[in-house]
């Protein structure tokens, strides 16, 4: 019985293991920013924490809204129609360049937000001019996104990787310049790690770029675009798709950063703690969002062949997949919880020796309950990822919704600030708005995909 999902397994990883790596690169943008940033001091990696959590949000809109590009893309393949992919990167790639400088313009009319949102004097006055650079990277990374989700339709999974390595080696190499003044620069601090995510997310769309156009069975989809001619009915399925996509991942987003804010309500060791817990959730995360791209992906190619029985057991493959893969980072999160938050800090510097103690202890409370939240995490975001692939995406918006901010934010809100749970209660409505979203996801793949089975072999008795 087992064997109709295990089967799958194989073909899974493949696909999936390029966008993982390539997800676990932006992640590890943050990551190298946080491990470089927090050497400097507690302060200093809150405001990094903070000013990200502002980018984090629009990235998510961003991110959701490019999503739209890879179903429509798998189902004209799955379908045979070069043509209808070519016109879904065309006008996808059009609207995440409009997109991508909005959300710049967006973050700097909410700057000022920053004082007004009881974080420590110190963490903002830092976190400005952090803000300012990071937020213009946006408009090269949702460009990027368009082409990513093109290539992923496709299930060339590889390419997107690639751009996303190099632009993780020139961000290290750029934040240790600059962050440190190492040999000669100027030592600009959090500046200079603003300095090396802009620069690298630049880099990372030209030469994805390059690489698929030094393709020959890229060469027809990437060249030769006709601006003039743009399609309403595409813009429109585009966006029908795309914006409550969007919305998806900006429910569960935003509850991370109302997380990171009430966080900073209680204090600059609470929000490093935070940062540092959320930070290593974001990386196993990731191990579940590319899951869920390749979930979209194959349900995309079984919705264009129409055999919906096939798409329902591939479907399922990935989430058991994924369920296993999680119950090992939940093992590894109750295993290294002490250990894990030292990589953050110097825990050798003595200024700093009663703050680390505090972050360290802090967190290591956190990532015992996000140990628990990695399974309820990835299974979620792999049926939305299903659920996109059979082109659903309304009642899944709402569903995002009441679980994180019916349930599991006012858990977060109420337990965070005032009881004595505080950093871990917080945590605690994460979990519950997270176990919720999976739950009702899940409820919702399966009643589709047996509507969908039933209808074909009503059809095929016609």
């Amino acid at each position: 019985m087992l064997t109709r999902y295990t089967k799958e397994f194989k073909y899974n990883l493949q696909l999936a293991y390029p966008v993982i790596l390539g997800m676990l690169g932006h992640t590890f943008v943050a990551f190298a920013d946080n491990i470089m940033v927090g050497q400097l001091g507690t302060a200093e990696l809150a405001a990094v924490s903070l000013g990200n959590s502002f980018v984090f949000i629009a990235m998510s809109l961003g991110i959701g809204f490019s999503t739209a590009i890879t179903p429509l893309v798998a189902e004209a393949d799955g379908a045979k129609n070069p043509d209808g992919g070519k016109s879904a990167l065309k006008h996808g790639l059009v609207l995440c360049t409009v997109l991508g400088f909005s959300l710049f313009g967006i973050i700097l009319f909410c700057k000022p937000l920053l004082y007004n949102m009881k974080q420590p004097p110190e963490v903002v006055e830092l976190a400005i001019p952090y803000l300012e650079l990071v937020a213009f990277s946006l408009v090269p990374l949702v460009m990027f996104q368009a082409l990513k989700q093109f290539s992923e339709g496709l299930s060339q999974t590889k390419y997107p990787m690639y751009a996303t390595i190099l632009a993780n080696v020139v961000n290290i190499l750029i934040n240790y310049l600059l962050i440190f003044g190492s040999f000669g620069f100027p030592k600009l601090g959090i500046v200079g790690a603003a300095i090396g995510t802009l620069a690298s997310r630049f880099i990372m769309i030209v030469y994805l770029y390059f690489l698929l156009r030094r393709q020959v069975k890229f060469q027809f989809y990437v060249t030769r675009f006709n601006f003039r001619k743009i399609e309403k009915a595409v813009m429109h399925k585009i966006i029908g798709l795309g914006f409550p996509s969007a919305l998806q991942m900006f429910f569960e987003v935003a509850i991370f950063t109302a997380a990171i804010w009430l966080s900073g309500v209680l204090g600059k060791n609470a929000q490093a703690a935070n940062q540092i817990a959320l930070n290593l959730s974001s990386m196993t995360f990731m191990v579940g969002m590319g899951l869920g791209v390749a979930a979209m992906v194959r349900v995309g190619n079984q919705k264009g062949l129409k055999n919906f029985r096939e798409l329902k057991r591939i479907g399922e493959s990935i989430f058991l997949l994924t369920l296993l893969l999680e119950v090992v980072f939940a093992t590894l999160f109750l295993i290294g919880r002490h250990w894990l938050p030292t990589l953050y800090l110097n825990v050798d510097n003595a200024l700093n020796v009663a703050d680390n103690t505090e972050v360290i202890a802090i967190a290591a409370k956190l990532l015992l309950i996000a140990a628990f939240f990695q399974i309820s995490d990835g299974i979620q975001v792999v049926v939305l990822g299903a659920l996109r692939g059979l082109q659903d995406v309304r009642i899944p918006t709402l569903i995002t919704f009441i679980a994180y901010w019916m349930i599991g934010f006012p858990v977060s809100y109420y337990f965070g600030l005032f009881t004595e749970f505080k950093s871990s209660g917080i945590w605690i409505g994460l979990l519950l708005g997270l176990t919720a979203s999976a739950v009702m996801l899940y409820i919702r793949f399966h009643y589709l995909t047996n509507k969908l089975v039933y209808k074909s072999l009503a059809f095929q008795k016609k």
